[in-house]
């Protein structure tokens, strides 16, 4: 059928019409938190490069979990920035270590809340980079028991879900070989299997306070121009025990999301990062944009792309205004 038969403005026309025939729908229960839990800090700091976010004391989980938990977020991704830094990241597998007091502070004021910890080494190295050196060069095989030391204190602390972010070759079978050896054989793993080297990752840095003191981590994480990379990255995860797999960052790779959602048969999640969150926030208070119109466009279209979850530090907001009705 062509025109005047076919007019597809029919199913347009009102916000009810719109609404039935909406092929894609965002739910609160999509999103993960991200939150940054600092040692050294007695109260909340705003974090400079990402307006709206905050570093929390320990002492501040209910505080900041609360709210997610009323709006609807059942989960947050914890990040840690620890007292104290040394070559090998040690402070990551403390008991007493940042994310794992805060594991503890979230599970006895939100006991229903989702906790996954971000597994690397780079906010605890003092050299910044994402595991043990050799010389100017990250070691990969001697950094991989060092991750599995760090997950395995997180499950051992209450954690729900381990999330390697550090992309050495082999962490997830490393792993999954440390957790199931000491009993958490149910515990899931969430590979950030394809993360790229990116320019939006910035304000994060700034946040979690973990730019390298030299150099790049072009030699771990993946080249921008590269998909069919992504594919083989995202195989050798499910291959090693990876139960999720994540595409790092969103906006500029929804190909590849949807590559990955075509490839596999388990969750894929999407990192909708920093720089994305700060580009939007710095356009709307510039009154550039409609911020809460463009957040709601980008969080649509990073699951229209094939994500099943999606990490974003608009989830507070995205999920009080699809609570209030307004995307409804």
């Amino acid at each position: 059928m062509t025109f005047p038969e076919s007019r597809p403005r029919r199913l347009r026309s009102t916000p009810v019409i719109r609404g039935m025939v909406a092929e894609t729908r965002l739910s609160a229960a999509d999103f993960i938190a991200p939150l940054f839990f600092d040692a050294r800090i007695s109260r909340p700091e705003p974090i400079n490069a990402m307006p709206g976010q905050q570093r929390w004391p320990v002492e501040a989980a209910a505080e900041v979990c609360g709210p997610l938990a009323e709006a609807g977020v059942n989960a947050v991704m914890l990040f840690g920035l620890p007292d104290y830094k040394d070559d090998e990241g040690s402070s990551s597998w403390q008991d007493t270590g940042v994310v794992q007091q805060a594991i503890a502070e979230i599970r006895r004021s939100c006991p229903e809340m989702l906790i996954i910890t971000d597994v690397c080494l780079c906010e605890y190295t003092s050299h910044g980079h994402c595991g043990l050196l050799d010389g100017n060069s990250v070691d990969n095989d001697r950094t991989l028991p060092l991750l599995a030391r760090q997950a395995l204190s997180h499950i051992e602390a209450g954690a729900d879900i381990v999330a390697p972010s550090d992309m050495m070759d082999g962490r997830v079978g490393a792993i999954r070989g440390a957790l199931d050896v000491h009993g958490h054989s149910d515990t899931p793993i969430m590979a950030y299997s394809a993360k790229y080297a990116s320019a939006f990752y910035g304000p994060f840095r700034e946040a979690a306070e973990s730019t390298p003191s030299f150099g790049d981590r072009r030699s771990y994480q993946m080249d921008p121009a590269n998909v069919r990379e992504a594919l083989k990255e995202v195989s050798l995860d499910l291959a090693e025990g990876a139960d999720i797999v994540m595409v790092k960052p969103a906006l500029s790779y929804l190909d590849v999301i949807h590559r990955v959602r075509e490839a596999v048969q388990v969750p894929v999640a999407a990192y909708n990062v920093s720089g994305e969150y700060s580009m939007i926030k710095a356009a709307g208070a510039a009154g550039w944009i409609d911020e809460e119109r463009a957040v709601r466009e980008v969080l649509t279209s990073i699951k229209r792309a094939g994500a099943d979850l999606i990490i974003s530090y608009h989830s507070l907001e995205a999920a009080l205004a699809i609570r209030s009705g307004r995307w409804s």
